[in-house]
């Protein structure tokens, strides 16, 4: 099975440079992968089936220190200081490559956020047979409505049984519309970033610091409990996975958290351990033209490996698309310039952002063609896109300010077009804080929380399976069929759920 799982085959990348510089996306930054805790080189590893002890030892004997080592998966990774480390493991029996890892920027860092209010640490939480229309933000919630999400949790589906790892910054899980959602424990949620934990990141210099990952989480997963805002699967379990630390990571931790995210939550730590999860999301990406950088193609086929595994494990893998150029505009992939990843890695399922504009000024109804149009900055191209989801945009011109209702009473009040953004959880220095933000990080989660609901009502929990009731229900947006910027549809949370 080819890398797109959809209803027509996928197309081949085609490798050329691009000569268009205004075009280009925000380089990566990519620097040499360097452990925290001893400033050594990083690497990445395939192996063949052999015992991990066996492998541990030949990268020992090759002048380095493992790291991380999956024996399901044959992929982990090392750390040395002695330059020919590569070339010495890449003679040992049963090594299939041996890659530098490199760093990069994977979450930009002049993504679009704005402060969206907090709740008193003692609001009472309360359910409703009316489900998310008690949460104090509600109204401010274009997103999960233009969805259907909302129907979909009044039938009574809320992603209950469902898990869904994170792949993220650190994330924060004593907030109070996430600390029942996610797990805690060490077999469960872990950081692959050395020294920090999975609920620590770079500090940003203010008390309520925004969380990117606790962001994400909760458009997935935020409690139906009368407080803040309501995820578009609140009954699902998340476990967050650290793999950047202030929007920058390896890919050496992406490619082992996937592994562990994926493998079963019965593994043996000597066997690099599980977390046993249904559904992996990335809101994250970086860009690398296509005609170049030997280094990132090489780590993209480690990448493929970890990403498959995923696949042959059940689980299925959403990513984001990416947020554009320099100049804020949405990449044409098919055009083969660039590639992005993990969105483009195999088995992985793309998602475009879609928002409004103006919503504040006069809320549509949900089914409003103002919820169809792609977002401004959104990557677009038949060769990511495998689905689409509500992510949000920024472009309304003017600074006029609206105000919407809020529950139980007063207003949410902000410049117009900051409601065209999507609410969550997000702030690691408060429990009671709440952001807007905009970008396909947005909507990969609603996509996320729309799987999970999936699993939760049909008790299916195959990847292939799950994605086909996705595509199936899926309203189909833009051109008839599929089309380059909603892919096989808009997710529709209650027509995925009946």
């Amino acid at each position: 099975m080819t890398r797109k799982i959809r209803l027509l085959a996928a197309a081949v990348l085609v490798l050329g440079a691009c000569s268009d510089k205004d075009s280009a996306p925000t380089d990566p930054s990519e620097v040499s992968a360097v452990a925290v805790s001893n400033a050594s080189p990083s690497y990445v590893v395939a192996f063949s089936s052999k015992e991990t002890a066996e492998v541990k030892a030949a990268i020992e004997r090759s002048g380095g220190k493992a790291v991380y080592l999956s024996k399901r998966a044959g992929l982990g990774t090392a750390e040395s200081a002695d330059p020919a480390f590569a070339d010495k493991l890449k003679t040992e029996r049963g090594i299939r490559a041996v890659a530098m890892d490199t760093v990069v920027q994977w979450i930009d860092p002049n993504e679009r956020v704005t402060e969206g209010g907090s709740v008193t640490g003692n609001a009472p939480r309360v359910r409703e047979t009316t489900h998310g229309s008690n949460e104090t933000f509600f109204n401010a919630q274009w997103a999960p409505p233009s969805i259907r999400a909302d129907d979909a949790l009044d039938a009574g589906a809320t992603g209950a049984g469902a898990r869904v790892a994170v792949l993220d910054g650190g994330l924060n899980n004593t907030h109070i519309d996430l600390d029942n959602a996610i797990t805690v424990d060490e077999a469960n949620s872990r950081s692959f970033v050395p020294t920090f934990q999975y609920n620590q990141d770079a500090p940003c210099g203010a008390p309520a610091c925004f969380s990117h990952a606790t962001h994400v989480a909760g458009i997935i997963a935020a409690e139906d409990d009368g407080v803040g805002t309501i995820g578009i699967a609140p009954g699902a379990t998340i476990v967050g996975v650290k793999v950047l630390h202030g929007g920058s990571g390896s890919f050496g931790s992406i490619i082992s958290a996937i592994v562990y995210a994926a493998s079963p939550d019965n593994t043996p730590e000597e066997d690099g351990g599980g977390a046993g999860v249904h559904v992996i999301n990335m809101s994250l990406g970086a860009q690398f033209p296509s005609g170049r950088d030997s280094k990132a193609r090489a780590l993209k086929e480690l990448m493929d490996e970890a990403t498959t595994f995923a696949h042959e494990q059940g689980v299925l893998v959403i990513a984001s698309t990416g947020n554009g150029d320099r100049q804020g505009r949405g990449i044409d992939h098919d055009l083969g310039q660039w590639f992005t990843l993990p969105a483009q890695s195999e088995h992985v399922v793309g998602v475009s952002a879609l928002g409004p504009v103006g919503f504040a000024l006069n809320p549509p109804i949900p089914t409003s063609d103002d919820f169809h149009r792609l977002a401004s900055y959104s990557n677009f191209g038949t060769r990511i896109v495998d689905l689409s989801g509500p992510g949000g945009d920024f472009v309304l011109p003017g600074d006029a300010v609206c105000s919407l209702p809020r529950v139980p009473t007063g207003l949410i009040t902000n410049f117009c077009w900051v409601f065209d953004m999507v609410m969550s959880p997000a702030s690691l220095g408060s429990n009671t804080g709440y952001s807007w933000a905009a970008g396909t990080s947005m909507s990969a989660p609603a996509v996320a929380g729309v799987a999970a609901l999936v699993i939760g009502t049909k008790n299916i929990t195959d990847a292939d399976d799950v994605l086909e009731v996705l595509i199936n229900t899926a309203d189909d947006l833009g051109a008839p069929g599929f089309d380059p910027a909603h892919g096989n549809g808009r997710v529709n949370a209650f027509a995925a759920t009946q």
